[in-house]
């Protein structure tokens, strides 16, 4: 296909409304400064021979990347997982976008797009709990008990995420039609859990897990680190956002069978 004349162009192109006001499936460091960005890098990016999965692979790396950074010693660690983090998401953008230029949407691009976000917020947990053991610390001396508790926060998350997909799967297997991703679209049913769930928006521990969160909250613990100790923090972080996961992840899970979305409309 032809390269863009105008970002106008571009943007008409590759971020229609039904992309930009999406509820759930666009990240909100998207909707606040990302899909502002991202046309100038797909611009360039259309001026390349890389395919669209290709731009995919590169966020894939740039999420691996984000949790390898930390295991670097002290706050600028976290300070590279943190730009990196935003960066992924900005690739994760431009990702989707060269691809409705180009008209290659496919199966494989959605599938390499869940590989990069289900590894990279599986691999942020490892990485948090190996710092926590004392691994980013330079010391000689590793505490396994830190790190097998940022593995089963790996675990944790993945299944939490996880259950977005059961979902899709068990509406296909019953011939109900996808979910329309619009706000409201996945609340459940008035009742106790409706009333938590509302409840929850004061406190969204629920919405901490996905990579850009995790990098965030990494680099504040760092800051808090230069005071406290980094190794006290990161040890401090891991016992708190394990329990919290597995509260998010009984919660998503009664939301979902109190929900219209496993339910025949």
């Amino acid at each position: 296909m032809e390269k863009p004349t105008s970002l106008a162009q571009l943007r008409a192109v590759t971020q229609p409304p039904e992309v930009r006001t999406r509820a759930n499936a666009e990240h909100w460091v998207a909707h606040l400064y990302l899909r502002d960005l991202s046309p100038y890098v797909t611009w360039l990016l259309l001026k390349t021979p890389i395919s669209a999965n290709g731009v995919t692979a590169l966020m894939i790396f740039t999420g691996w990347a984000a949790a390898a950074a930390l295991l670097i010693p002290g706050i600028w660690g976290p300070v590279l997982a943190l730009i990196l983090g935003q960066l992924q998401m900005l690739i994760d953008c431009c990702d989707g976008e060269v691809a409705r230029w180009r008209k290659t949407k496919s199966p494989a691009g959605h599938f390499l797009d869940a590989v990069g976000h289900y590894t990279t917020e599986g691999l942020i947990p490892v990485a948090l709990g190996l710092r926590a053991a004392g691994f980013a610390q330079g010391g000689t001396e590793i505490d396994w008990f830190w790190v097998a508790l940022g593995a089963f926060l790996s675990i944790v998350i993945i299944w939490n995420k996880a259950l977005n997909d059961l979902v899709r799967v068990a509406r296909a297997m019953s011939d109900l039609p996808k979910l329309a991703d619009a706000k409201g679209a996945n609340a459940p049913r008035p009742g106790v859990v409706a009333k938590l769930r509302r409840l929850a928006r004061f406190f969204p521990f629920h919405r901490i897990y996905h990579s850009v969160e995790l990098t965030i909250i990494s680099f504040l613990a760092a800051v808090v680190g230069l005071f406290v100790g980094q190794l006290e923090i990161s040890q401090v972080l891991v016992a708190l956002l394990l329990p919290l996961s597995l509260l998010a992840l009984v919660g998503h899970f009664v939301a979902i069978m109190t929900s219209s979305r496993v339910r025949p409309a």
